[in-house]
């Protein structure tokens, strides 16, 4: 024990049994001895954090009173019959009470965290309602919007880079779009495609009017005016038009509350959300896309994308495996025999946000097909629970192709990332409850999304929006 980092893990031992000691002091109402063993386990963490901070071992010498002061007081502590078992009983007890606390906390938690991440900001629904009356008001923005549609020809051209956002929130997608167009070294050969539904159309359509973007194309469409969206072709669409589907996302009481609240996001019900599936079929004309969640940054010219050799897959994503948590067994019923049957529970998982289709090779596999088998084997959630992450995993199971992990970088909505990944990746996403444009947004990530978006607009001003 003379050693030096003998000294070291002595004093760490005895701090640790000490702060042990202290918790039944305090619970047998001994305030004095309780006090007395803080103070000590102050002393040996500064001798500690002097001997870190000079980079040199403790010596014997100077800790030789501190190890003795302390012994004396776990000695006195065994006096009081604070011993082994007292203490196991005691903590055992301590800490099934703390677990029901804790899990009565984390729900409570877990379901005002998700109410306030489903919430529309009064200022975004005040930014939709003036871009409505302004469209409405105002034949010049129209005009313009009607001049822009006569490019029909950029639409289809497949020398250009296509990139499509499926969305009801009219600043997030802005902030894509304008992000991708100053980060772009040729923004006249950027087409943007947005879809959005039949209440956001007209608010959409006159905010894109209103602003140029460094001459970014921009397409708004309402994925009502498609004619192949129905019932009968598209599984998910039946499901979700089903009044048990709709009391399972609404209603938290068809399964005694055995299914987490984030995956009774009412969300899922929205067209949007599925039609990343039906990227052929809402483009029919081009050949490679790159697919946008409304919740992303671009920082950098991601051109670079359509350049990338996918080697005959469908699919271009950033893999998420490097924990054990993104492999496909954390999303998928392996207790379930076609899970177990088709895929590899250690198969790596990837992230939707951020994805380049080959739709030549989409269409030549029969992808949508896949993904529509898949719906139907789920109609009663036993394969997965909701979601498009884990239908996107079977689906496209085999058809995915690695790309570089600075091309997408996750987690700004939920999780501390390493500023370096931040500051070297392309495309940042604050997948997560915490979006950037709700209170409830990570403050240290905020400027990376705000810095997209232009507070002094009248109409962002109007609506109280900064």
């Amino acid at each position: 024990m003379l050693s030096p980092n003998s000294i070291t893990r002595q004093l760490s031992d005895q701090i640790s049994l000490a702060k042990a000691f202290v918790v039944i002091a305090k619970e047998s109402n001994n305030l004095q001895f309780a006090w007395e063993l803080s103070a000590q386990i102050r002393n040996s963490q500064v001798l500690l954090s002097s001997a870190a901070t000079r980079r040199a071992p403790l010596t014997t010498r100077e800790s030789e009173t501190a190890i003795r002061d302390m012994a004396l007081l776990l000695f006195q502590a065994q006096q009081l019959h604070y011993d082994s078992a007292t203490m196991i009983m005691r903590l055992k007890a301590k800490i099934q009470v703390l677990d029901e606390q804790m899990g009565i906390v984390n729900e409570k938690s877990s379901k005002y965290g998700q109410i306030a991440a489903e919430e529309i900001p009064k200022g975004l629904y005040c930014l939709g309602i003036r871009l409505t009356t302004e469209w409405f008001g105002n034949s010049n923005l129209q005009r313009k919007m009607n001049e822009r549609i006569k490019i029909q020809s950029k639409l289809r051209d497949n020398s250009l880079y296509h990139f499509c956002v499926f969305s009801d929130n009219i600043l997030a997608t802005s902030v894509v779009v304008n992000s991708t167009a100053l980060n772009s070294k040729n923004p006249s050969m950027v087409v943007f495609h947005l879809v959005t539904d039949e209440i956001n159309y007209i608010a959409m359509k006159a905010w894109f009017a209103m602003n140029t973007f460094r001459g970014v194309t921009v397409e708004v469409q309402k994925f009502e005016d498609f004619k192949w969206l129905n019932a009968s072709y598209v599984p998910v669409l039946k499901q979700l038009q089903d009044s048990e589907t709709q009391s399972y996302y609404f209603s938290g009481h068809n399964d005694d509350g055995r299914t987490p609240i984030k995956f009774r996001n009412p969300k899922y019900l929205s067209m949007l959300n599925h039609l990343r599936f039906y990227v052929p079929e809402v483009f029919p004309a081009l050949k490679k896309v790159v697919f946008l969640d409304d919740d992303v940054v671009v920082q950098k010219d991601i051109s670079g994308l359509f350049s990338v050799d996918l080697n005959s897959n469908v699919n271009g994503a950033v893999e998420t495996c490097m924990e054990t948590f993104h492999r496909y067994h954390k999303y998928l019923n392996y207790s379930h025999p076609l899970i177990r049957e088709h895929f590899d529970p250690d198969a790596c998982g990837w992230a939707f946000g951020m994805n380049v289709f080959d739709l030549v090779e989409w269409r030549k596999r029969n992808v949508t097909e896949i993904y529509h088998y898949w719906q139907e084997k789920n109609v009663d959630r036993t394969l997965w629970k909701l979601g498009t992450l884990p239908p996107g995993l079977l689906t496209f199971y085999g058809l995915t192709e690695p790309l570089d992990p600075s091309w997408h970088v996750l987690g700004l909505g939920y999780t501390n990332v390493d500023p370096h990944l931040i500051e070297k990746g392309a495309v940042l996403h604050f997948n997560g409850n915490s979006k950037p444009w709700l209170k409830i947004g990570m403050e240290k990530y905020k400027p990376l999304w705000e810095k997209y978006v232009d507070y002094n607009h009248p109409l962002l001003q109007q609506c109280n929006l900064h």
